[in-house]
């Protein structure tokens, strides 16, 4: 067993872990890669992705697993926390030439045991409709690269349809795809159908049908990554300029919008209820934002590079009621309106049923209990909950709290405390996404959310000589008040001490000497030898960058960090040797997968495959409960 606290049990790599609900065991029976087993040398090779489809077998091994190493597409049978299908007999094995595979997505309306609906996107810009089960190619998109030239980052289906396709490249654009229609000959001409803030929505005009359907150009860089609401009418995109946008899908309409603290967004997720997003970057945190309030709630620190992967876990997430649970008793209206997201949830999932579940007659307390996850460059993977203090912090709190990963204003310094997680009851959460939250932005200056002078060990930053000068930011006008100056205390440590790359942030005008020192100090030693003009146009790129983020810093947009929860991970373990690019919660375990290829299986509290472990004991991992 490793001891605690030497330099090389933290590079250890962790094959268990306890949470409250128990430990989570790494089966290495349970691993799927290459026949091989061989690791990849991913230098230059785009991020290894997993997709998942059950196609109703009735033999009851209805799950198939995608997924790509390098040049290669792989696709299983998948036996969850089973010993794993033979790697040297792939359903269907694919290999590429001159392109990549970058990105995939199963259809499930479509799924059976006799043939399933792949989307694969590539390096080089097409995307291709397969059966990996007939091992067919139906159709290939974007063949001639006439529609976009530059890699595809997110392939989706659309939801609760069979024939439409939504497609993100690197060059910021999405295209909506029907895969009834051809892409023809010619490159496509546009016509402009809407219009807003950093982003436009185009029509495709041609006298007869032809793909794509829509362009959506979405801010600047890359489009990353793009998610679907569980009821399939938003969408968030998370985009290199380091902006969260959520847009109503059908209407082309901007609902709302969130920066990172720094860099890029690479991630994005949704709540199994369609509440909160969570996104993650190249800031290193993850970030919890309300889709009703449209503010950030909360950020997480945990990861010491880029987070790669966000993800709701919808088992672990819960409603618990004070008294004993009871069955929802309203009406489909009242249902809805306590969603909070809109009306007529025509694919309501059981996770969400479970969030929604509160009789509008009955006053008891119900406690709510989110629980997500994240994997980085870092090599860990985070799990967090986002609890009730977080989520209605304005409601008085019940006397079952205790103690939470959370750190508010209202809650005492934990000083070499040993962190548990609750829940947090509170009296009517069903209210509590309006105006109430609203006012708990930092543009209101209510220091109800903002963190505590002096913060734990346990988050990696300084405590503050001067925690109290001036605490009420002036959100909007980012003014060179003594104020705002006391508020950036906090900000400018965590950007010297958690993203010491970033320490160039230029937070305030009057700081702009010592700015120029810094970036000299920091970046000067890439240009010293070169006086070419491309370089001295990157650095004053950067620079741009850099005041643009200090536009938005201390703004509803981008909270300053003493303005918003920090929270802290429930587990943070260095889980594989190359940077982790896959997250996926399934019912009996959970799913990561390495850049080196390897895709594991981690079972959850007694879930362990009993049949195989009672075959062959010898196949029960073994490792460091921590």
């Amino acid at each position: 067993m490793a001891a605690e606290g030497g330099g090389k049990e933290m590079n250890e790599i962790k094959t268990q872990f306890t949470t409250r609900e128990g430990v989570y065991k790494l089966l290495t029976h349970s691993e799927y890669s290459r026949p091989n087993r061989v690791p990849f040398n991913s230098q230059g090779s785009n991020p290894v992705k997993v997709s998942f489809v059950n196609v109703n077998d009735q033999s009851g091994n209805g799950d198939r697993i995608c997924f790509n190493v390098g040049r290669e597409l792989y696709f299983y049978i998948y036996k969850g926390v089973r010993k794993a299908a033979d790697l040297s007999k792939p359903i269907d094995k694919r290999i590429y030439k001159g392109t990549q595979p970058t990105c995939h997505d199963f259809n499930p309306l479509t799924a059976t045991a006799e043939s399933v609906s792949l989307l694969v996107g590539f390096s080089a810009g097409q995307v291709q409709l397969i059966d990996p089960i007939k091992k067919e190619t139906s159709k290939l998109f974007n063949e001639e690269r006439l529609i976009d030239k530059s890699r595809v980052t997110c392939v989706r289906w659309v939801p609760g349809s069979e024939s439409l396709f939504l497609v993100a490249h690197s060059s910021g654009s999405m295209y909506l795809y029907n895969v009834e229609n051809t892409c023809g000959t010619t490159a496509p001409h546009y016509q402009l159908l809407k219009q807003g803030e950093n982003y436009a929505v185009h029509t495709c005009k041609s006298k007869s049908a032809r793909n794509p359907l829509l362009r959506w150009t979405v801010g600047e860089g890359a489009l990353n990554e793009f998610a679907f609401s569980p009821d399939g009418k938003f969408l968030a995109c998370a985009s290199q300029d380091g902006f969260l946008r959520v847009f109503g899908f059908d209407a082309a309409e901007l609902h709302g919008t969130m920066k990172s603290y720094f860099g890029g967004l690479l991630c994005v997720c949704w709540s199994p209820d369609g509440r909160y997003i969570v996104a993650g970057g190249e800031d290193d945190l993850v970030t919890v934002w309300s889709f009703t309030d449209c503010r950030v709630i909360a950020r997480g620190h945990g990861h010491k590079s880029w987070v790669s992967v966000v993800a709701f876990d919808h088992c672990t997430t819960s409603v618990e009621d004070g008294d004993p649970p009871a069955e929802f008793s309203g009406s489909d209206e009242e249902f809805h309106e306590q969603v909070h997201f809109g009306a007529g949830r025509d694919r309501a999932n059981s996770a969400h049923s479970r969030l929604s579940k509160r009789n509008s007659t009955d006053s008891r307390p119900v406690s709510v209990t989110y629980r997500f996850g994240s994997v980085g460059q870092d090599t860990q993977m985070c799990l967090w909950d986002l609890t009730e203090d977080i989520l209605f912090p304005h409601l008085p709190l019940s006397r079952t709290r205790t103690h939470t990963n959370v750190m508010s204003a209202t809650s005492p310094p934990a000083t070499g405390q040993t962190t548990t997680t609750t829940t947090v009851s509170t009296t009517n959460p069903s209210g509590t996404n309006g105006t109430d939250n609203a006012s708990n932005s930092s543009a209101s200056g209510n220091p109800a959310n903002s963190l505590p002078s002096t913060l734990p060990r346990s988050n990696s930053l300084p405590h503050s000589s001067n925690p109290t000068g001036g605490s009420t930011p002036n959100s909007h006008t980012g003014s060179n008040s003594s104020s705002t100056k006391g508020n950036s205390i906090i900000d400018s440590a965590f950007i010297a001490t958690g993203v010491s790359k970033f320490a160039t942030l230029s937070l305030h005008d009057s700081r702009k000497e010592r700015h120029e020192k810094d970036h000299k100090r920091n970046h000067s030693m890439g240009h010293i030898s070169s006086k070419s003009s491309d370089k001295l146009n990157q650095l004053s790129s950067t620079r741009t960058a850099k005041a643009e983020a200090a536009k938005t810093l201390g703004t509803t947009l981008c909270p300053l960090m003493e303005d918003v929860p920090l929270l802290e991970p429930l587990v943070c373990k260095k889980i594989a040797h190359e940077r982790l690019t896959v997250l996926i919660f399934l019912e009996d375990c959970l799913v990561t997968a390495c850049q080196e290829g390897f895709v594991c299986t981690w079972a959850r509290p007694g879930k362990v495959g009993l049949l195989s472990s009672q075959n062959n004991p010898a196949n029960s991992p073994s490792g460091t409960v921590v």
